[in-house]
This record gives structure tokens, C-alpha cells and sequence, in this order.
């Protein structure tokens, strides 16, 4: 029977590999040891052949790449828990980050992300997330590729340029709303998450892979800056879970899972969800595990994880808890509760008792029924119990056997290029018919003003006959203004 060694109690505690693909619960308040745990069940996995994929938010698991250091507290710890083979040693680990930082990129593509996920990035309302469906919408029905956030914006901006003929087809645009979703893909940009959409894209298969040894490889994901950006952060678990579920096939219980996925800080990824994308999470969880892959969230307290969740969550390991507010005293309760009762233990007293490296375990045994809760000493890790150096990083980057496969961005022809083929073009058409129509056009001022100043053979009649009467009009009134000045002057020399 395929098992690993989680620790002891009165007895050794075991999780079986069989239902490592129902899900599990890393809880425990900071600095009770949930960390390590986690370092010890991941290693625990890859010596297994099991693949891992973890969120590393505070930077201090990247030591499961380097050896540890032994000592006489971890020997005696490990005799006393009975691992018979412990030694030190390094685990084989790829690093990854969105911002192609700390490991290599980790990209996908806009359209992958789909207009769900990437409302909840945007932070978009109900009316602005519709139009986005809209740009998605006629982004396929026009042919374009969305690949990066240049696509999403010229997309944006031809709706913009075209509102009114668009919202006729797929339904009303406002101008207003339609600027606030611009404004957000400008802070997205400018919050790292032009990094995360580009090619080449993801590939699941590079997060299963195994070494030369049969190990799993421990894929890590650097999210100590991404965390930074909450929604972020959760919408990529969620693609990704999302990913996971969609493209894997099914393969039903398996000896042992294809795949563990641990999540750090796992609050963020429910905080603000709203009911249809929990309902989402929800459907996944259930699901999910017939693909092959198991799910663990870590978190300080157990009721950050939804009921509907938690009720999934087979693999329980619980560090100390401190009931010293009421927020505590809830937690404490909820997690004694989610616990299959022990005669010898009071779970609400022993909680808060726990020592650093202690922990409450209840995992699932033959036919998924979960055990008594247990209070047991966990078994330390083999890599080193700190975060890797830089110089250390950089070395194993440097013989990553992907690292030739993600590192260069590929930018192919897309939404963006043709938009703006289509608009250069256009205005090249435009310019050469203006130059066409320049002669006519030149001819018919021309013309027009000829005929202004000469009139044509009907004006010009019109024109003569004018003039000989103005001439007529003019002679006249000359002609009395002259007989006036004769007539004037002959009646003043009559008069003296």
C-alpha cells in the first residue's frame, strides 16, 4: 500500500496516496510550524513520484530545493517518530513567477482567462462585466485573436470607436462604462499583469512532470509580490483550477494522484467572491478529484475555507490555535468539530496546548472513512527548513530543463496587429482617394469661380442687362446733377 509518513501519535500516522485525491486542511496559527508540514508533505509527495504545485507567498519555502542541514534535534526526532531512511537532501524544484522574476513566467492567455475571471481581476460591476462579454463576444465572431492586454485594449477601443453600431447588434454600450473598464486594464498593466497574459502559454503537462528518478517535481510558484495584488493572485488559482478540471481527463481513484496542489493563504482566494464563481470553486472541488488531483488550502483558521468546502477537505492536519478573541474561541470550535471525535481527547483544550511541530491529524483510511483525530508529532523535512538564497535561485534556474521553453515572449499576430493593419489600411484608401478626386475637385473651384466672376452665357445676358441699365440709371442722375449746377448758376447771376 502506497502510504506516506506523516508523523506519530500513540502510532505512526499515514496518508494514503489512494485518497490523497480527496482534498485536505493545513491550518494553524503563525509561527506553529503549518509552514514545515507543508515543506515535509510536499517532499513526502515527490519522493512518492507525485507531482506538486505550491503557492509560495512569504518566499520562505523556496528550501525545498536545497539540502538541509542535520543536527541532533532533527535525528532524534526523526528515530523518535521511526523514519528509518532519514537523511538530508534536495528536492527537485522548478520556479515559477508571473512576473518572470523569481522563476519563469508563468503566462496565459486572455481569452483562456475568459471574461468571467478576468471581470473579477478588473474588478468590474454587472453592467461593465457585460460588456466585456460583448468585446469577448465580437473578438470571435470577427476572427481575433486576445491574446495580451494590447489585444484587450484595441478591442476596447474599436467598440469605443464603434458604440453605436455594436450595441445595436449585441446590445447597449455606454460610453461611461465602457471607460471605467479601459481605466482597469490600465491598472492591471500597471499592477503586473501584463507579465501574466502572453505566450507561450501554460502547458498542464509541464506542472506533472517527473526527473530522471522517478521524483515528482516540485513546481513553486513565487507569489511574495503577487500577493500584493489580492484579486490577481486568487482569479490565477481559480484559472488555473480551472484549467486543471476542463482539459484533464478522467481517470477516476488512482493508486496514488497525478497531481497535489497546495494553496498558501488560501482566505484570499473567498474573500469577495460572489456566489456564482464560489458555486464555481464548489463544483470543481467536487470534481476534480476524478481528474487525478488533489487540492490542499492552507490558512490560519479552518472557517476561512467556506462549508461547502471544507466539507470536502478529507486530510486534516491542525496546529495550534491561541483562543484569545472571540474570533479565535469560533475557530477553535469549528475546528474541533470538523474532527471525527477521540475519546482520549478533548480537541478544544489540546488545540490551544499544541507545541511548534505538533499537530492535530485526522486522515482518510480504506474506504475513505476519515480516522479519529490524533495528536501527533510531524515528521521534519529532509531539504532545508528556510527560503533559498539568490545566488542559489539563479543556479537552479539556470539548469531548469523548461527554462528554454517559456523564458523568450513570442508575440504572433493577433487582435492588435490586424486592428491596426485594418486601420492603416483604411487610411491609406482614404488618402488615395482623395488624391483621385483632387483634379475634379481643383477644375470644379475653378469653374465655379470663373463663372462667379464671368457668369455663364445666361448670367452673362443677365449681366449686360444689368449693366446697360445701371449705365442708363447712373447717365440719368449725372445728367441732373449737371443741369442743377447750370441751372443754379445762371440763377445766381441773375440774382446779384
Amino acid at each position: 500500500m502506497n502510504t506516506l509518513l506523516l508523523g506519530k501519535g500513540e502510532q505512526q500516522v499515514h496518508l494514503n496516496l489512494k485518497y490523497a485525491n480527496r482534498h485536505g486542511l493545513i491550518a494553524g496559527a503563525t509561527g506553529t510550524g503549518k509552514t514545515v508540514s507543508l515543506m515535509s508533505i510536499a517532499e513526502g509527495f515527490s519522493r512518492q513520484g507525485v507531482p506538486v504545485f505550491i503557492t509560495d507567498v512569504k518566499g520562505d519555502i523556496s528550501g525545498l530545493a536545497i539540502a538541509g542541514t542535520s543536527n541532533e534535534k532533527l535525528l532524534q526526532r526523526a528515530a523518535q517518530i521511526g523514519i528509518e531512511d532519514y537523511q538530508i537532501e534536495a528536492n527537485p524544484v522548478v520556479f515559477w513567477d508571473l512576473a518572470g522574476e523569481q522563476g519563469h513566467p508563468l503566462r496565459t492567455t486572455v481569452s483562456e482567462m475568459g471574461p468571467t475571471l478576468l471581470s473579477r481581476i478588473l474588478e468590474l460591476n454587472d453592467t461593465q462585466s457585460g460588456i466585456l462579454d460583448i468585446v469577448f463576444q465580437l473578438a470571435d465572431d470577427q476572427g481575433l485573436l486576445l491574446l495580451d492586454l494590447d489585444d484587450l485594449r484595441a478591442m476596447l477601443a474599436l467598440v469605443a470607436d464603434e458604440r453605436k453600431e455594436i450595441s445595436v447588434k449585441y446590445g447597449l454600450i455606454s460610453a461611461q462604462s465602457l471607460a471605467a473598464i479601459q481605466r482597469s486594464v490600465l491598472g492591471l498593466e500597471r499592477d503586473g499583469g501584463k507579465n501574466f497574459f502572453g505566450e507561450p502559454a501554460l502547458q498542464l503537462e509541464d506542472l506533472m512532470r517527473t526527473n530522471l528518478q522517478g521524483r515528482g517535481i516540485i513546481n513553486l510558484l513565487a507569489a511574495n509580490k503577487l500577493i500584493l495584488t489580492p484579486r490577481l493572485y486568487s482569479s490565477f488559482l481559480l484559472w488555473l483550477l480551472s484549467e486543471l478540471f476542463e482539459n484533464l481527463p478522467e481517470v477516476g481513484d488512482l493508486d496514488k494522484p497525478k497531481l497535489v496542489f497546495f494553496i498558501d493563504e488560501a482566505h484570499l482566494l473567498f474573500e469577495g467572491c460572489p456566489p456564482s464563481l464560489l458555486k464555481r470553486i464548489e463544483q470543481i472541488m467536487r470534481l476534480i478529484r476524478s481528474k487525478g488531483v488533489g487540492v490542499y488550502f492552507c490558512s490560519q483558521f479552518p472557517d476561512d475555507v467556506p462549508n461547502e468546502i471544507l466539507g470536502q477537505l478529507g486530510n486534516r492536519i491542525q496546529h495550534a490555535l491561541r483562543a484569545y478573541t472571540p474570533r479565535d474561541q469560533k475557530a477553535v470550535k469549528t475546528a474541533a468539530e470538523t474532527f471525527v471525535p477521540n475519546p482520549k481527547l478533548v480537541v478544544t483544550e489540546v488545540i490551544s496546548q499544541l507545541a511548534v511541530g505538533e499537530a492535530l491529524v485526522s486522515m482518510l483510511a480504506d474506504k475513505g472513512v476519515p480516522t479519529m483525530v490524533e495528536r501527533a508529532l510531524i515528521a521534519p523535512p529532509r531539504c532545508r527548513m528556510g527560503p533559498a538564497t539568490t545566488e542559489e535561485l539563479k543556479q537552479i534556474r539556470a539548469q531548469s530543463p523548461i527554462g528554454g521553453k517559456y523564458d523568450t515572449l513570442i508575440n504572433r499576430e493577433s487582435a492588435y496587429e490586424l486592428l491596426h493593419q485594418r486601420r492603416t489600411a483604411s487610411i491609406t484608401s482614404n488618402t488615395a482617394s482623395t488624391s483621385e478626386t483632387t483634379p475634379n475637385h481643383q477644375a470644379d473651384e475653378q469653374g465655379w469661380l470663373s463663372e462667379l466672376i464671368f457668369g455663364n452665357k445666361r448670367r452673362q445676358g443677365l449681366a449686360q442687362t444689368l449693366s446697360k441699365q445701371a449705365a442708363r440709371t447712373v447717365g440719368n442722375q449725372l445728367g441732373k446733377q449737371i443741369l442743377r449746377g447750370i441751372l443754379g448758376g445762371i440763377l445766381g447771376k441773375s440774382n446779384r
